[in-house]
Formats: C-alpha cells, structure tokens, sequence
C-alpha cells in the first residue's frame, strides 16, 4: 500500500498555487477549484482544493529535504517567514515551521534514518 496524495484546503487558489510554486514545487493540475503538486523527489504529489466556507483545517503537511537548512535560507530570501527557524527535535527530526496563506501548517524538515527507522521503531500488526 502507498499513499497517493494529501489534499489541502485553501482560500484563494491563485495566492496558494503561487505559494507552493515558489516553495519549489512543480505545479501539474491547474483549474479554478483544484491544483496538483508533484514534489521534486520520489513519486509523491499533493493537491489543494478551494474551500469558499471558513475553515480550520488543523492538518500538518510535511515535506523532507536533506539540505533543510540550505533550503530554509533560500526560502527567506524569497520572502518567505517562518514562526520557526530550524531546530532539533527530541523526536531526531530537524524541522523548521511555517504557513502557507490559507493557514495549512508546514513542516520543512529532515530526519534521515530515523523519519521510518527511530530508536523506539515498532512493527505492530493485525
């Protein structure tokens, strides 16, 4: 089994598709109501569908990159603002926060070996 792909909700689909282009993503779906992002490593996309009614998705997307730090720099100096620089976590992911404009919570992080394979691992199955 595999996961296909994570929808988010936004509210203005042209500020959004802009947002996720500019965070280095390649846009492959394009209507007034809906867009595909295909990420630039792996097989994995994400998409975003304009919601008209308020909306608090509480959803956290994470996206993995080897060079995060590297890649955080850049982003700032695109104008991007983070609510948190990149920082060490207890869970031995690295990870810097931000939003995007609809207010979807992003992850941009790296964590190696420990993302599948953490110290605490466990293989629990029906």
């Amino acid at each position: 089994m595999n996961l296909n792909q994570i929808t988010l909700p936004v509210k203005d689909m042209k500020l959004a598709t802009k947002f996720y282009r500019d965070l280095g993503f390649t846009q492959i779906v394009d209507t007034e109501h809906y867009a595909r992002f295909e990420c630039t490593e792996g097989d994995s996309s994400f998409s975003l569908s304009l919601q008209e009614s308020d909306f608090n998705s509480g959803v956290v997307i994470y996206f993995e990159h080897q060079e995060l730090d590297t890649w955080v720099e850049d982003l700032k100096t695109k104008g991007f603002k983070f609510d948190q620089e990149p920082e060490d976590q207890t869970y031995l992911w690295r990870e810097a926060v931000l939003h995007d404009p609809s207010g979807n919570k992003i992850k941009l992080y790296w964590a190696g070996v420990n993302r599948l394979n953490p110290p605490w691992r466990t293989d629990i199955r029906s």
